[in-house]
Order: structure tokens, then C-alpha cells, then sequence
């Protein structure tokens, strides 16, 4: 069997133009259930990771849990360090928005005690999966996860440095040589996002630009970085893989608003990216992959490693 995995950073409108002290919207969240439609269409199963302020959104939590209850979507935990209470400072080096990892573990335990008790509250669940705002892990992190109970995590991007994206005090991490599956780090399951070294022909538009600098020749099932070719044509190589049984799909929930982030700003631009998304859906279908939460991965998972 394969699956097929969705994830979604669900969070704040166009935060990549965040600048600090200004109010943080939510309304991309009404064009959401847009989204979950198309994914239930195909028998897929979102995973929403869900930072503070969504979480905070009454529209985005009664919908989401008509989604969760029905058993067509996850809701897992995603930190964004510089709006998660409690708030603190640090001095801003380099002037971007701080990784959790910046912070003392004490202030990290704090937030991240936060962000899922407001989870549980919410949904009434204990979530199993995360995935690190801005991508940024390390060992005390995964040490936390794995003292609340989180199985998944999903912060990995094999084969991209991200030490040139600046945090308050310190650029990204590495993670060029990480393995591209699945892999334990103490008792939480590493299922990063698919990511494959590809010879790319790239247009000039903003979008690839983009994706050239961050990603060089790799390329990953990410609409707003890769044209539809270009996922297809890493799900055919991922697809031949003996060792690898799934493919992860990952967007913001930002993205799907027009002007909710710097790669779709127009309602045309939205259209364009949905048509994409649909061709590739029903591509991943005839490839034979079925869709499946995170912690459904993990019990599967945990049946062939244990």
C-alpha cells in the first residue's frame, strides 16, 4: 500500500510580510472548506497544523472539527515562537522573526504548553502530529514533543539549508544530509514533506525564483514553489521507489486566499493553483496511492517497526 499524505501549515494570513507588533488576521480560514472539499473529492485527508491564532479562530475550529469528527481530517500542532504567548524578547540580531529553538527550553516548554492545551481545548483532543514554524528543530525540541505524547513529526526538508533564513539571533537549520524518509528520533517518527534532487527547467516567475534559492534542484509536492509538471514528475520517481511508501504533500492554508501570501495575489492565480492541485490529486489516485492521516501513518508504520 501507499499513501498519500496532505499537510497544511494552518496559520495566520500572509505572514511572510508579518512585521512585528501588527495585528495578525485570520480570515483565510473561510477559504478553507474550498479546500477540504476538494481533498474529500479524492478520498484524501488533510493534516492541519494549526498554530495560535487559528486555533484562536471560531470559524476555522467549527469547521475543522466537522471535518476531524467525520474522520476526513487531522489536527495537529504547529509554532510560530513570535506570536505564541508567553511573548518574549530577544535581541534582534538579524531582525527576522525568532525559531522556537532560539529560546531557552524553559521559555519553549511554556509556549509549546500553550499552543496544545489551547489544541485540547479546542478540539478536544490530544493531537499526535507537528510540524516547527519555520521549519526548525533540535534535540530539546523533539524532547518535548515526545513529552506530550506528539508521535509525528514533520519538520525535516530533506536536502534544503535553511541557515541563510534569519531568525532573531540565528539563521535556520541545516538539513542537507537528513535522511528523505522515514526515521525515529528517540520515540517521535521523522515524516518529512517529499522532497527529490531533480533536473528542473524553471520559468522566471516569482514563484520559481523563489523555489531556486531556497530549494536549488530539489523539488517538492508544494504548489506554491513547483508547477504541476514538475510535482507529477517527482511523484513518478518517488512512486518507484522500493523503500518509500508515501508521498507528503504540504501548503499553507494562507495560500489558499487571494492575497494571503506572496504567491497567489490574485482570485486568478487562486483558480490556476486549484486546477493544479486537482490534476496532480487525480494523478496521485491513478499512481495508486490512497490518502491517510498522520497518526493512521504511524500505526501502520509502528506495525512494520516494532
Amino acid at each position: 500500500m501507499k499513501y498519500f499524505i496532505i499537510t497544511v501549515d494552518t496559520e495566520g494570513d500572509n505572514l511572510w510580510e508579518y512585521k512585528k507588533g501588527t495585528p495578525i488576521g485570520t480570515e483565510n480560514a473561510k477559504f478553507l472548506p474550498r479546500f477540504q472539499s476538494l481533498c474529500e473529492k479524492y478520498g484524501f485527508k488533510p493534516v492541519y497544523f494549526t498554530n495560535y491564532e487559528m486555533a484562536s479562530s471560531n470559524f476555522f475550529v467549527d469547521e475543522a472539527k466537522l471535518w476531524m469528527e467525520a474522520g476526513n481530517c487531522e489536527i495537529g500542532v504547529h509554532l510560530h515562537a513570535w506570536n505564541n504567548p508567553p511573548i518574549v524578547d530577544l535581541p534582534a540580531n538579524y531582525g527576522g522573526n525568532p525559531y522556537l529553538i532560539e529560546y531557552s527550553e524553559d521559555i519553549m516548554r511554556q509556549k509549546f504548553d500553550v499552543i496544545y492545551r489551547l489544541l485540547v481545548e479546542r478540539f478536544g483532543i490530544k493531537p499526535k502530529s507537528h510540524r516547527a514554524g519555520r521549519w526548525a528543530m533540535d534535540e530539546r525540541y523533539f524532547k518535548i514533543l515526545e513529552d506530550y505524547g506528539i508521535l509525528v513529526d514533520c519538520s525535516y526538508t530533506p536536502s534544503v539549508d535553511w541557515s541563510h533564513a534569519m531568525g532573531a539571533t540565528m539563521g535556520g537549520c541545516d538539513y542537507s544530509d537528513v535522511p528523505k524518509g522515514v526515521s525515529m528520533i528517540g520515540n517521535v517518527m521523522e515524516v518529512p514533506p517529499t522532497l527529490r534532487k531533480m533536473n528542473h527547467a524553471l520559468s522566471g516567475s516569482l514563484k520559481h525564483r523563489i523555489r531556486t534559492l531556497l530549494l536549488g534542484d530539489s523539488v517538492w509536492l508544494r504548489p506554491a514553489m513547483e508547477s504541476c509538471n514538475a510535482m507529477k514528475k517527482c511523484a513518478n520517481v518517488v512512486s518507484k521507489e522500493a523503500e518509500t511508501d508515501y508521498l507528503e504533500f504540504m501548503v499553507h492554508s494562507s495560500e489558499m486566499m487571494p492575497g494571503g501570501s506572496p504567491y497567489f495575489r490574485t482570485e486568478k492565480a487562486i483558480e490556476k493553483m486549484y486546477q493544479e492541485m486537482e490534476h496532480f490529486f487525480i494523478h496521485i489516485k491513478n499512481l495508486g496511492y490512497v490518502g491517510c492521516t498522520l497518526k493512521e501513518y504511524y500505526d501502520f508504520k509502528k506495525g512494520i517497526l516494532y
